[in-house]
């Protein structure tokens, strides 16, 4: 039985206050050979922002499932990819646990450890002040993670990532990773999106200590179990979707420039204050280093981000869950 704790010593931070700590970090690349098994969808990506915005307006209809409707069959996807990740341990060498981190949409591995404000917000350094080590990698078809080479609608889905997310897993298990020793104890941390992932690998995979010893969820409360009015909330909900203001990744920033038809983007900063940045509740400058560091999404994703989500659980190692109380957008609802 899945045990739920709600205080952050089992796993994660002396405190939540980031401090800058004396580190020894290394960013790696290396393969993985995975196989998903992906939605085959009849959806041709996006070529301009009018269909971009036409997409969206289809994908967040009240009352219709999109993915449903543009279902066709499913396909076996296999191949070997490119993964980018940092690992990061105490200055003393490898801490007491690794901690294996994914992020959600809109972002790369690097808002882990956001430089903003002398680190003041960087959840590596948090990390590593309570003895933990590090490894943050990108999500499939983000920065430095097979990125653009991937066909944004066919390949870049959540079963494909998940087995990406296990294969990286088993290799640091294994040691096979250069510059990281073999650790007892490995936690999944995943934010938004990123959770999602975590959640499902520990779903699938639910023996303790084979894949995951423990999982963390941030910016994510489970909400396909939840309801209001009698309506599931989730990613299918209009709101995160509407508020992103998505425009095609390659027509926004000189650095998107290689990205094909079929990834979107934040189309600016408010996009960004929308999605991500609860009112009243954040230093104002921090908008535009984050919006710099803003990352896109595939097509393939939004169809799909909801997919994998409700599976229940048998995974029987500590589960932590972190939902602030003014997140109300996308996986999160208000003291969820």
């Amino acid at each position: 039985m899945t045990r739920l704790f709600t205080t952050t010593s089992t796993l994660l931070l002396a405190s939540l206050a980031a401090a800058v700590v004396a580190r020894q970090c290394q960013n790696l690349t290396f393969p993985v050979s995975i196989t998903a098994r992906n939605g085959k969808f009849d959806l041709k990506a996006p070529s301009n922002n009018i269909e971009v915005t036409n997409f969206i307006l289809d994908l967040t209809q009240p009352g219709r499932n999109l993915s449903d409707i543009l279902l066709q069959d499913y396909v076996t996807i296999n191949g070997t990819f490119s993964m980018g990740a940092t690992y990061c341990e105490p200055d003393t060498g490898p801490g007491k646990a690794l901690q294996v981190l994914t992020h959600g949409v809109g972002f790369d591995r690097g808002y882990w450890d956001f430089p903003y404000h002398d680190y003041n917000y960087s959840y590596v350094s948090a990390a590593l002040a309570a003895n933990y080590s590090t490894f943050a990698y990108d999500r499939l078809g983000i920065g430095q993670s097979s990125a653009p080479s991937r066909e944004p609608i066919a390949e870049i889905q959540p079963w494909l990532e998940i087995a990406s997310l296990h294969a990286l897993t088993l290799q640091l298990r294994a040691a096979a990773l250069p510059g990281i020793a073999r650790y007892a104890k490995i936690f999944h941390v995943g934010h938004s999106f990123g959770s999602r992932l975590t959640y499902n690998l520990a779903a699938t995979y639910p023996e303790v200590g084979a894949v995951s010893d423990g999982i963390a969820l941030t910016g994510f409360s489970h909400v396909s179990f939840l309801n209001v009015g009698g309506a599931p909330l989730g990613l299918e909900g209009p709101y995160f979707a509407m508020g992103a203001n998505f425009a095609g990744a390659r027509s926004l920033l000189p650095r998107f420039a290689a990205y094909p038809d079929g990834y979107v983007a934040l189309a600016d900063r408010q996009a960004l204050h929308n999605d991500f940045f609860a009112p009243g509740n954040f230093d104002p400058e921090i908008l535009a280093p984050a919006f710099e560091a803003t990352q896109p999404i595939t097509v393939g994703e939004l169809l799909t981000l909801n997919n994998p989500g409700n599976v229940n659980s048998t995974f029987g190692g500590p589960v932590l869950l972190i939902t602030g109380g003014t997140s109300t957008l996308c996986y999160c609802l208000p003291h969820a």
